[in-house]
This record gives structure tokens, C-alpha cells and sequence, in this order.
């Protein structure tokens, strides 16, 4: 049905209501047609399935056939530790899961409350979810409209569709018919559902409710938005099955190997299960989810609270942050920036009470004002604020002008004028109001407006409408006739502000390789100015050029152009896939309910927490708590520092589970079972517990926003990463084999040797771990790391000097030379891994990590 191009009578015909609204019977019939004035929520998964699908992992499945294993052949000890290990990490990643999609119940809550309609021909109020198509809505200031509606009447009417539209200012509402293609953000003759009437009154049609209305449309849009997975998740769920199938191969053939040499069906299984439990990085999951809640907290510290902890390990690979305009890169507040007297143009600070003519000016602008605090027409508020910003007081000015009369503004008349004792105030658009002057205040007084003069005061209004101010022209005249022989007094020309440090934030993330769009519902006259005023310069694309743009398109235009105006929620949504089409991983940032889309399908959104809308927030990743876009570019470098970390503590996992893997598969091919599970466990209960946590909240490197985001196509398994695995993994396994064979051919005890191994290996991961955190390079030290080693070293000898836990381990005390032993294997064994770093280092000499890789160059400004 057509709402905006048809006329009224024929849209009431297709409705089948009138102008005086529908019955009671009718309106209880078509809410049983129609359904109720709500969104649809989708299927929700239950509690039961959130749990569950925290074991779909092949690393889970691995560890908990090894359980099962290891219970048939009497190992309890080692099935009651994989078993705990396995419940602790399903534990924890359903606790995150379940806070996750709340972004439609957001948008069931932001529903009016009440509305008035007329039923049996009266006005009645009714609970917003019982209004129907048919409705005739009655709307006056301050009303939150229920249900997209055609205006049958209207009155100075204006509302305020930010949220939806993304206009900075109330758009003027009237009746009429428009053309069909009229977009969106034009329909004056429109209101839309959670929009707010902020003047004047009107009647309305409803002809949308629920889920057919345009906000309904972003809640269905949002119902079909997948989550994305994250770099790092999709790294880990490769590895996973990777590992899955490489430790099912492996036990196999060893089995195999073990059985046809003569070995008992129990060593055998006993050895598949000591490697599949050093194949599997257990705890890894466990201490990212950790070290991202450890971000998380330092981010909140600094404005930015992340709802989704994968989005701290994103913000290491955003290469474009695509950002809103109103209230994010702009104050979110009309502000008057300048004015103009005859002879002379200021800024606001600079304006000179002293003088008559600028101390007038701003007068007329607070008293000639419905505006009372923060409430009112945002461009009263602005004149009001300006007033004060100049050291006048409105309230007194009021006081001692009292209003005897008053003439309303219009939007035919374009003017509004108050009435005093003395004088007429009148302000307006600059045209309107110089047509009704006659004489223009100068500095010697009112002189007659010539020609020439009213062409400089035209010149003047358009040069601050060509700078993206709204204009608006004062006057003051004689009660008698307050409208007529108006003597001019300036103009003020006002602007939502860009906030004054977002300019440098922005060059700082463009610094970093970020590149940043700025999108807009505003036009392209206002968004080309505040793109420039912000370092965003070139030509504009609207979302009309985009409409008509043909396939492919779009794809070149995001790598082309920074600013996007007069854009709909569709349009960010396309532009966000078109940008990660072409391999960009996306930061989205937006406050308003047209914004949740494009949140919900960008790598990382962000919403804003003073000013954005709850939908905005609960569809987003990451909430700035500050409204400030400078909060992002500290996002950001959180966000690359916290993934250093992840890529430390992951090298050096992964390398301590090669190493360990290698030493159980040669020394079983020797009828040596060196390491038994639960040894195995402890040791990946020591190196991914307190060290692995306290290498992931290592200082940050200095050059971490001087170099270019991370290839999201490689992965945290990249060239550099399989490097150092291979390099620290071997280096540990060679010399350790060493000391295996040094301890065999010296007669050594079964028991003595497994306890000499398992401690040294535990020494020698501890060592590794200030070999690892080297390899970005961090001068600074980690105070945590000492203490975590220092702790982890006293749990150590918890279990080779306390009988139960020798027991437990099947371990035997050490005596002082055998720590001598202890020490020495560990410095050579830290010789050849700190040769591996050297090297890996000098293929990219003074570089961090990412600059080792095959990272994307820099883009240019």
C-alpha cells in the first residue's frame, strides 16, 4: 500500500477507517486480525542447548574419550582431571553465551506505553501494543508516536526521528501527497513508530504496526543476522579439529606400534591417552576467555565496556571503523557557533556585551523562545544556551520582559513572535524576517535597509548555510504591530559541533591503517562539512547513489569515499558487507535504532552509552560509555595489545604441547611411557594457569598502534606463529630427549627418571615463558609473571615433597644435585630457544610480532 504518495481520503478508503478513528468493536476485531503493536522475537535457544553447545568443540571430544579411556583402565586420577578440566571450560563459556541476544526484547521495551486515538468518535488512551491500522493517532509535544501513521492534520508539528533516520535536527511534519520515490527522511507527511513529537500537535492514521513498521523492519532484520566468529574463534575451531584427527591417527598408529612389539593392551592405551592429553591445550580456551575478561575490565576502566568478549580479540584486526555522525563524531547538540551584526561576523566567545547590537541579538534569541532547560525545540534550547554562553541570563531576561502576546511559529510562516511591553521580539528564517524589516540596527543606531545591504545580509545567511549552519535571522519591532517594520538585528547560525578531539582520534586510528567512513542521515551539504572538519574529505555518495548504483558498485565506492549522507539502515547494512567483502574486518559504531542492523552485521559493533538507544546498545559488541569517539581508538589499542598477548600465550601453549607430544611419541617408540597422564595435566595445569593468565596481561608495546592491523586471512596460526611453535617445541624436545637418554644409560629408576623429566619439563616451560614475550618485545617488566612462576614453582614442590601427592603423581623426591641436574638442562635448553627468537626477530629487525608477518600495508590517508 502506498502511504506517502496517495491522498488522504484515498488512503482512508484503503484503510477502511475514517477521520474519526474506528469503534471499540472494530479496533478489538482488527487487533485479533492484526496481532498486537509489538515485535516478534524470535526462537530463543534454551538453556539446555546453550550448555551443550559448549562441547561441540574436537578438542572437548578428544579430552573426553581420553576420560572415558583412562576410567576403563583404572586411571581415576587422570579421568577426574580431564573430566574437571572439561566441565570448567563448558562452565565458563556458557556463562557468556547465555548473556548474549537481547537486541529485539530491546526493542519490545522501547515501545510507547500509552497512546491517544479516537474511538467512537471520542479520545480515548489506550496501552501502545491495542493500537491497529485504522487508528487515527492524536499527537501533540512530547508524545511518542506508537505506530507508523499518515498525517491527516498537523500544526507546527515536528518530531524527532534521530534514532530512526539519523537526522541531527526535528524534522518538520506536513500534510500533502509526495512523490513516490520521496525517500525516507523526507516523508514530512509521515510519523514512524518510536519517534517523539517535540512541537506541536497533529492527527495521524495508522496505517503500520508490529513488525511492519520501518523500526519492525530493522527487528526483523536483526532477527536474521548470524553471529560472526571472530578471527581468533575461527582459528581455534580449525586447530581443534585439526588436533582431533592428528591425536586419533597418532594413538592409532602408536597403539598399533606398541601392541605388534609386545606391549600390553593397557601400556598401549595408557600411552594414546598420554598423547592425547599432550596434544590438547586443555586450558587454552579457559585463558583466552580469561585474559579477554582481564581486558575487559581494563577497557571499562577507560570508557569502553565490552558486551561480547570476542570483541576485544576483534579490535586487533578493525581495518575500517565505520562511524555515525550525531552524537558520536558531532556533540549530538545544536550548539550556535557564530553570528553576525552589521559590520562585523564573531564567534560566539567572542561576542561583546558591551555593544548593543550583539548584546540584542542574543537576547532576542532567549526571549523570543518556548525553550526551558534542556527541554524544548533543540534549536530554542541552542539559543538559550547561547545566551548564557555569552553571560546573559535567560530567566532574568524573561523576568523583565514578561510576554504579553504571542504569534507561533509556522512552518508556512517560518517566523514566531513574541510580544512586550516595550518591544516585539521576532526570529525566524533569515529571508522571512528581512522581508518584514525596514531599517537594520547599526552601530549608530537603526538606519534604512537599501538594497545593497539587504543583498549583504542574504550573502552573509547563505555563506553560514554553505558551512552546514542552520540560519536564523532577528529583528525587533513596535508592539502596536509586532510583525512590521521590523528594524534587523543579525543572525546566529548553529551546527550539531564535531567534539573538538575527535579530529585527532581519527587521524590517530587512520595512523594505525584504520581507514574511517562517515555515515550519516543527514544531507550531503552538512555531512561534506563535518567530514572535513574532521579529516574526512572528498566527494560524498548518498544513499540515493547508492539505489542506483549496479552490482559490484558499491564495493569500489566504500574503497573510494569516506562520507555517506541522506543513508538508511539498509544502506549501512550494505555498505558494511560491502566493505567486508572486499576482506575488511569492520568496526560499526552508531546510537540509534536505525543503527542496530548494521551493528549487528559489522565484525565489532559500537554503540554509545549516554545518548544511544537501548536496541543500539544490546545489538552492539561494544558500548563507549562516554560517547566519545576517542574512546575508540583507545578501544582499539586495547584491543591489538590484549590479541599480542593471546598470540603470546598461544605460541607458548601450543609449543610446550608439540614438545610434549614429540617426547611421549619417541620415548613409547623405545617402550618408554615418560610422561603418564596425570603428569601431563599438571604440567598444562601449571603453564596454562597462572603464568599463561599473567603473560596474557603483559604491558603494552610500544609500537602497537604504528603498525598496520592484523591479516584477518591468516589467522593467529600465521607464518610467524607455526615458526615459533616448531622452533621453542623441537629445541625443548632435543635436549630433553638428551636427558632421558643420559638418565636410562645412567641406570636411573623408573621412578627417579619420570620425576626428573616431569620437573624438568616444568622448569623449562617456565623458562620459556620470558623467551616468548621477547619475541614483540617488551623491555618493561611483568611483576605478575614473577609472582605467577614463583607460585607455580611452590605448587610444584608441593607435589614432590607432600607423600599424598607424590603418591597421587607416582613422583619421588629431589635431592639438592639433582636440582643442579634440574638447572643445568634448563639453561641449555634456553640457549638454543632464545637462538630460535634471535632469528625469528631478525627477519624483521626492531618490528613487533605483526610486522613479522605478511601483515596488509598500511592504507594511505
Amino acid at each position: 500500500m502506498a502511504e506517502h504518495d496517495v491522498d488522504t481520503d484515498t488512503l482512508l478508503g484503503e484503510l477502511d477507517t475514517a477521520e474519526e478513528g474506528l469503534s471499540s468493536d472494530e479496533a478489538a476485531r482488527r487487533l485479533e486480525e492484526y496481532g498486537r503493536n509489538e515485535f516478534v522475537e524470535g526462537d530463543r535457544r534454551s538453556v539446555v542447548d546453550i550448555f551443550v553447545a559448549q562441547f561441540e568443540s574436537a578438542l572437548i571430544w578428544v579430552l573426553i574419550a581420553a576420560a572415558i579411556v583412562a576410567a576403563v583402565v583404572g586411571h581415576g586420577v587422570d579421568a577426574a582431571l580431564i573430566t574437571g578440566i572439561v566441565v570448567l571450560n563448558g562452565i565458563f563459556g556458557f556463562v557468556q553465551d547465555y548473556r548474549a541476544e537481547e537486541s529485539l526484547r530491546a526493542l519490545r521495551e522501547l515501545a510507547a506505553p500509552t497512546a491517544t486515538v479516537l474511538r467512537d468518535g471520542e479520545q480515548v488512551e489506550v496501552p501502545a501494543p491495542e493500537v491497529v491500522p485504522g487508528d487515527v493517532l492524536v499527537l501533540t509535544a512530547g508524545d511518542a508516536v506508537p505506530a507508523d501513521a499518515r498525517l491527516l492534520r498537523a500544526s507546527d508539528l515536528a518530531a524527532d526521528e534521530a534514532a530512526l533516520t539519523g537526522e541531527s535536527l526535528p524534522q518538520s511534519k506536513e500534510t500533502g501527497v509526495l512523490d513516490a520515490d520521496t525517500a525516507v527522511a523526507d516523508r514530512d507527511n509521515l510519523v514512524y513508530k518510536q519517534t517523539t513529537v517535540v512541537r506541536g500537535s497533529g492527527r495521524a492514521v495508522v496505517y503500520a504496526t508490529g513488525m511492519d513498521t520501518q523500526v519492525g523492519a530493522i527487528a526483523a532484520e536483526l532477527g536474521t543476522v548470524e553471529n560472526r566468529e571472530t578471527p581468533l574463534q575461527e582459528d581455534l575451531d580449525r586447530f581443534g579439529r585439526r588436533v582431533g584427527l592428528g591425536v586419533l591417527v597418532l594413538a592409532t598408529i602408536i597403539g598399533g606400534v606398541l601392541v605388534a612389539g609386545g606391549a600390553s593392551l593397557l601400556r598401549a592405551g595408557l600411552t594414546a591417552i598420554s598423547l592425547a592429553v599432550a596434544a590438547v591445550p586443555e586450558g587454552l580456551p579457559a585463558v583466552v576467555t580469561l585474559t579477554l575478561a582481564l581486558g575487559v575490565r581494563r577497557m571499562a576502566d577507560q570508557n569502553a565496556l565490552v558486551r561480547e568478549l570476542p570483541a576485544v580479540e576483534s579490535l586487533g584486526s578493525v581495518d575500517v571503523v565505520a562511524t555515525d555522525k550525531t552524537g558520536t563524531v558531532t556533540e549530538g547538540q545544536m550548539t550556535v557557533t557564530k553570528a553576525w551584526v552589521h559590520g562585523r561576523e564573531f564567534a560566539v566567545e567572542d561576542t561583546d556585551l558591551d555593544h548593543e547590537r550583539e548584546r540584542l541579538l542574543f537576547e532576542i534569541g532567549a526571549v523570543c523562545n518556548d525553550a526551558t532547560g534542556e527541554n524544548g525545540d533543540p534549536t530554542e534550547v541552542a539559543l538559550v544556551d547561547s545566551a548564557a554562553a555569552v553571560g546573559l541570563d535567560p530567566g532574568t531576561l524573561r523576568e523583565e520582559r514578561p510576554r504579553t502576546d504571542e504569534i507561533p511559529f509556522s512552518s508556512e510562516r517560518r517566523r514566531m513572535a513574541t510580544v512586550h511591553d516595550d518591544r516585539s521580539f521576532v526570529k525566524g528564517a533569515p529571508t522571512t524576517v528581512l522581508e518584514h524589516s525596514s531599517q537594520i540596527l547599526t552601530e549608530d543606531g537603526p538606519v534604512d535597509l537599501d538594497e545593497a545591504t539587504r543583498e549583504q545580509v542574504h550573502e552573509m545567511a547563505d555563506g553560514f548555510a554553505d558551512q552546514a549552519l542552520r540560519v536564523l535571522g532577528f529583528a525587533y519591532g513596535d508592539p502596536a504591530d509586532p510583525e512590521s517594520d521590523l528594524v534587523f538585528v543579525g543572525l546566529q547560525g548553529m551546527q550539531d559541533p564535531p567534539r573538538p578531539e575527535v579530529r585527532g582520534a581519527i587521524a590517530e586510528t587512520r595512523d594505525a591503517g584504520i581507514d574511517v567512513k562517515l555515515i550519516t542521515g543527514d544531507n550531503r551539504r552538512t555531512a561534506a562539512v563535518i567530514g572535513e572538519q574532521v579529516g574526512l574529505s572528498g566527494e560524498v555518495v548518498t544513499g540515493n547513489d547508492i539505489d542506483a548504483m549496479e552490482e559490484g558498485d558499491l564495493d569500489e565506492a566504500v574503497e573510494t569515499h569516506d562520507v555517506f549522507a541522506r543513508v538508511l539502515p539498509e544502506h549501512k547494512v550494505a555498505i558494511c558487507r560491502a566493505l567486508q567483502a572486499n576482506g575488511h574486518t569492520v568496526a560499526m559504531t552508531g546510537d540509534g535504532v536505525n543503527d542496530a542492523p548494521a551493528l549487528k552485521h559489522a565484525d565489532v559493533g559500537i554503540s554509545m552509552g549516554e545518548r544511544g538507544t537501548e536496541v543500539a546498545k544490546q545489538a552492539s559488541d561494544l558500548v563507549l560509555l562516554d560517547d566519545n569517539y576517542a574512546t575508540i581508538a583507545r578501544a582499539i589499542r586495547n584491543g591489538r595489545t590484549i590479541f599480542d598477548n593471546i598470540w603470546k600465550f598461544v605460541a607458548y601453549l601450543l609449543s610446550a604441547n608439540a614438545a610434549e607430544v614429540l617426547l611421549v611419541f619417541i620415548a613409547s617408540l623405545y617402550g618408554l611411557l615418560i610422561l603418564p597422564p596425570a603428569q601431563l595435566l599438571w604440567i598444562n595445569l601449571l603453564t596454562d594457569g597462572l603464568p599463561a593468565v599473567a603473560l596474557g596481561v603483559d604491558p603494552e608495546s610500544g609500537d602497537v598502534m604504528d603498525r598496520p592491523p592484523r591479516d584477518r586471512s591468516e589467522g593467529i596460526l600465521d607464518p610467524q606463529m607455526r615458526r615459533t611453535i616448531a622452533g621453542l617445541g623441537l629445541s625443548s624436545t632435543v635436549v630433553m630427549l638428551g636427558l632421558v637418554y643420559w638418565l636410562v644409560t645412567s641406570g636411573s629408576t623408573t621412578e627417579y627418571l619420570v620425576t626428573m623429566v616431569f620437573t624438568t619439563f616444568v622448569v623449562v616451560e617456565f623458562a620459556k615463558l620470558y623467551v616468548v614475550r621477547w619475541i614483540p618485545g617488551h623491555p618493561e617488566p611483568n611483576r605478575w609473571l614473577a609472582v605467577a612462576v614463583l607460585a607455580s614453582l611452590v605448587l610444584q614442590l608441593a607435589v614432590l615433597y607432600v607423600g599424598p601427592l607424590q603418591r597421587a603423581f607416582d613422583v619421588v623426591p629431589l635431592t639438592l644435585a639433582d636440582w643442579g641436574i634440574v638447572g643445568a638442562t634448563t639453561l641449555l635448553t634456553a640457549i638454543p630457544m632464545v637462538g630460535v627468537v634471535w632469528l625469528l626477530r631478525k627477519r624483521a629487525p626492531g618490528t613487533g610480532r605483526q610486522a613479522v608477518g605478511e601483515a596488509r600495508p598500511q592504507q594511505a590517508d
